[in-house]
């Protein structure tokens, strides 16, 4: 993916150095590559199976962020801010 680095968005919302996939950095990537396909979707309206692709990635964060709501309120608020999204 062009506009997305990975290493950079890891680095940036890892809880400990060898943190890769914990739900903080999941929910990170998953919110780069929305904005990066909402973006596509501006240019090409009629792309459906990129929709539906977009669709599934919103509904899984959306799942996530659920998750991180109960385990830890505070981290979900600082996540939330960073990655500027409403709630």
């Amino acid at each position: 993916m062009e506009g997305i680095n990975k290493q950079e968005i890891i680095k940036e919302f890892q809880i400990h150095e060898s943190d890769t996939g914990s739900t903080a950095v999941q929910i990170a990537l998953l919110t780069a590559r929305i904005r990066h396909l909402t973006e596509h979707l501006k240019n090409h309206p009629k792309d459906f199976h990129s929709r539906r692709g977009l669709m599934k990635m919103v509904g899984r964060r959306r799942k996530m962020l659920k998750y991180l709501m109960k385990k830890d309120p505070e981290l979900y608020r600082q996540l939330l801010e960073k990655l500027e999204l409403r709630k």
